[in-house]
């Protein structure tokens, strides 16, 4: 990785798994890294783990509650104020576990955090990001789920029938990806330095990643369970470094896609990766970008 000395990295849910370590990679090579996540209790821990593991690390927390699109704007206002952004991180998301919940703003939660939350982060600090000094990088947190599933934009919330989690939580991030290629695609064409990017960690588990004592205590396994989870997993360290290469790889280019080299990308080291082509399609991106603006009110100043 490159000497990050003197730039600056937002990354959403920094204060635990995949956020927690692409911060620490970040900050070990230099960078400035700022934790933008919900729990003020998490971000101390995380930021005293932080510290711990790299000492003189520059690291600071902003809350943002991803769910709630008043927190949205009042974090976007305060990070759109920092002077430089090389790159933002989108990696924050839920996976619901008690059937179908809501976000304060009635939105289904894992489509209100993941895909709607983000949406409108961006959106909001797009402006003050296209007048970086620097060409920002976008990098949108993807997963291997998104190959299983379909949008469905007539029930984007999965309002009807039978709420199934994982495809639910698969189609959030289709959305995700969805919306993240067609912003580079966006930017391109309104001339802008910015990028946008996704990236996924393959399949990484906590069992497998050295300890840290952050906030939930991540899970741990006996030996011969992380022995199985080897075979075709890797740590959320490892899992954390696509998400890193997208961010600061001097070869890394708007609208790729990140993720591990390995079999069928559950691991291996970061490399340049295939997507399916649908999350690619911009006659499906056009109206899941319509959507998204007009649930969230946040509108972006972009061609299409």
């Amino acid at each position: 990785m490159p000497d990050l000395t003197g730039r600056t990295f937002v990354v959403t849910g920094g204060t635990g798994g995949l956020g927690y370590w692409a911060g620490e990679q970040l900050a070990a090579a230099g960078g400035s890294v700022v934790i933008a996540a919900r729990n003020p209790e998490r971000g101390a821990a995380a930021l005293r783990s932080l510290y711990s593991h790299v000492p003189g690390a520059d690291a600071r927390f902003v809350r943002l509650d991803l769910a709630d699109l008043s927190s949205v704007a009042d974090a976007a206002a305060e990070l759109a104020a920092l002077p430089r952004i090389d790159a933002l991180i989108a990696n924050a998301g839920v996976l619901a576990s008690r059937g179908r919940q809501t976000t304060p703003d009635g939105f289904e939660s894992m489509i209100g955090t993941n895909f709607l939350g983000h949406f409108a982060l961006i959106g909001r600090m797009l402006p003050a990001l296209l007048e970086q000094p620097v060409a920002t990088r976008i990098v949108h947190l993807g997963s291997i789920s998104h190959e299983f599933f379909r949008l469905d934009l007539d029930d984007l919330q999965a309002s009807t029938g039978r709420f199934r989690e994982f495809r639910t939580y698969g189609r959030s991030k289709l959305a995700v990806m969805t919306s993240g290629f067609e912003l580079d695609r966006r930017l391109r064409l309104a001339g802008a330095s910015a990028a946008s990017l996704v990236a996924h960690p393959g399949y990484s588990v906590d069992e497998l990643a050295p300890r840290r004592d952050i906030l939930p205590t991540p899970k741990s396994a006996p030996a011969p369970v992380r022995t199985a989870y080897r075979a075709i997993a890797q740590g959320k360290d490892a899992g954390a470094w696509p998400l890193v290469a997208a961010a600061t790889d001097p070869g890394a280019a708007g609208g790729q896609y990140w993720g591990p080299s390995g079999w069928r990308q559950l691991k291996g080291r970061p490399a340049v990766v295939a997507a399916k082509s649908y999350a690619r399609d911009p006659a499906i991106a056009r109206p899941l970008w319509a959507a998204a603006e007009h649930l969230t009110g946040v509108t972006y100043d972009l061609p299409s």
